[in-house]
């Protein structure tokens, strides 16, 4: 919790996420932040997430948005996800209503507070750049 308020209004001070592909959507999995940049402008964020547990790790690297649900359904975990944005195989950004501070952690995606994944759904669209990085404690 200390590194996210730390990261403050500048989550990409280390330049650990590319700023040379335009709007691109980072998720640092060490700090458990994501937030949106266009080149080196922040756009949103940075937020709070929860990311996949240990056995089931958020994938790293550089990814794209390839499809996008508003109200889908997990046929794996049964459950909703709400402004699904499928970005690597099944895992996506996505709302969850428990706290991002509720471990073990996810079973992959990178789960936010209702209102960041609305503002993600309206910032977002089919083909913008997602880089994922780090690693999170405890995998």
């Amino acid at each position: 919790m200390l590194a996210q308020k730390a990261a403050g209004k500048n989550p990409n001070k280390a330049k650990k996420c590319p700023t040379n592909k335009g709007r691109i959507a980072c998720v640092d999995l060490t700090r458990q932040l994501s937030w949106i940049q266009d080149g080196k402008k922040l756009k949103y964020g940075p937020v709070p997430v929860r990311t996949g547990r240990n056995g089931v790790e958020t994938r790293t690297g550089s990814k794209k948005i390839y499809w996008r649900n508003i109200k889908h359904w997990s046929t794996i975990y049964k459950v909703w996800m709400p402004h699904s944005q499928f970005f690597d195989g099944g895992q996506a950004f996505h709302s969850v209503t428990k706290s991002m501070y509720n471990p073990p952690g996810s079973g992959g995606c990178v789960n936010m507070r209702p209102a960041d994944a609305k503002a993600y759904w309206k910032l977002l669209k089919n083909g913008d750049d997602v880089y994922v990085y780090g690693r999170k404690p405890g995998t």
